[in-house]
């Protein structure tokens, strides 16, 4: 099969397309055949070698972690999908690979696709959508009548995250740029602030909330301010945390390492009375298929900015680097 791999780490590097040994398919794995994959900023930082401390991928390997496909084959203990099934997924990591024609994927990572999407729409979901469950109903168990301050409205993670907050019955602020109000706007943000011309710590107060996805440490620290006594902080960028590092299994000084670089704002937080929490989402079937629900009742639609072929998935990760995109860029492989 035909795949994208990661040769070797590096900012400057771009992923290869090279002829790959079709994935093994272990007694609960089914095979998808990719028909599409998104893209996210994850893609970049893995390949950059951010993430190699935590997520140690030898080279050569393949990178992306979004597929939407179809079953083609089935392990001899999967119960939960069949041979033709729509699927769609963010397979656990070890197992990434979805930049290629196959991916073999353990079947409690994978949910039915939705039906009323396409499968480029599906496949730009997973990791974003698992991103905003886990940070607002799993962590943030928020309630109706609640404040969640969205950084980034207009992004992947944003665009899902105000829709699911939404529904959840939040009151939704978030900040993007002028030209992308009136999207923000659409998906059900109350409040949106132009993060160019205006600060969002002088119009925001009290919130239960903040999904923090800027890598500004004064951005952090202002963010920490707006919340209330109590108040939850979920990071997308860091520091990582020695709850994260007992939650992936990292050996102890690793451990170490996550709490020497998270002591300074877990100070700030405690000194402010909120709580500083820092999400690396993980594959969840179960949950993936809570969203479908969500999705084919109308509630969450998926947004796309650009579909890229797949011989263009360099060009796709570049711009997503931009930062630029308004929701989600995806390559069409099938």
């Amino acid at each position: 099969m035909k795949a994208f791999i990661v040769k070797k780490y590096g900012k400057k590097e771009k992923l290869h397309l090279t002829d790959w040994a079709e994935p093994i398919v272990n007694e609960n794995d089914v095979l998808v055949q990719v028909h599409s994959a998104g893209v996210n900023l994850l893609d970049s930082l893995i390949r950059n070698g951010d993430f190699k401390l935590f997520l140690p991928y030898k080279p050569s390997f393949i990178n992306g972690h979004d597929v939407a496909g179809v079953v083609t084959k089935i392990g001899s203990r999967v119960s939960k999908f069949k041979v033709g099934d729509e699927v769609y997924s963010r397979p656990s990591d070890y197992r990434v690979g979805t930049f290629a024609e196959y991916i073999s994927i353990n079947e409690n990572d994978v949910a039915l696709k939705p039906k009323n999407l396409s499968m480029e729409e599906a496949g730009s979901i997973p990791l974003v959508g698992l991103t905003a469950w886990q940070a607002l109903v799993e962590i943030g168990k928020i309630q109706k009548g609640q404040k969640v301050f969205i950084q980034a409205g207009s992004g992947g993670v944003g665009t899902f995250a105000i829709q699911l907050a939404k529904h959840l019955g939040a009151f939704v602020a978030t900040t993007t740029s002028a030209k992308n109000i009136e999207l923000v706007k659409s998906l059900g943000a109350d409040l949106i602030i132009d993060y160019k011309t205006e600060d969002f710590e002088t119009k925001l107060k009290d919130y239960d909330l903040v999904l923090h996805s800027n890598r500004d440490s004064k951005i952090l620290e202002k963010s920490l301010r707006i919340l209330k006594f109590g108040g939850q902080l979920v990071s997308l960028v860091g520091p990582p945390t020695p709850e994260f590092a007992t939650t992936i299994g990292l050996p102890w000084y690793l451990k170490l390492v996550t709490k020497l670089i998270s002591l300074g704002v877990k100070k700030k937080a405690k000194k402010l009375n909120t709580n500083f929490v820092f999400l690396f989402m993980r594959a969840e079937g179960r949950q993936l298929s809570e969203i479908t629900k969500l999705i084919e009742a109308g509630i969450i639609k998926p947004v796309i900015d650009k579909v890229f072929s797949f011989e263009q998935t360099n060009e796709a990760l570049s711009y997503v680097e931009t930062g630029r995109s308004r929701g989600k860029v995806v390559i069409k492989i099938k």
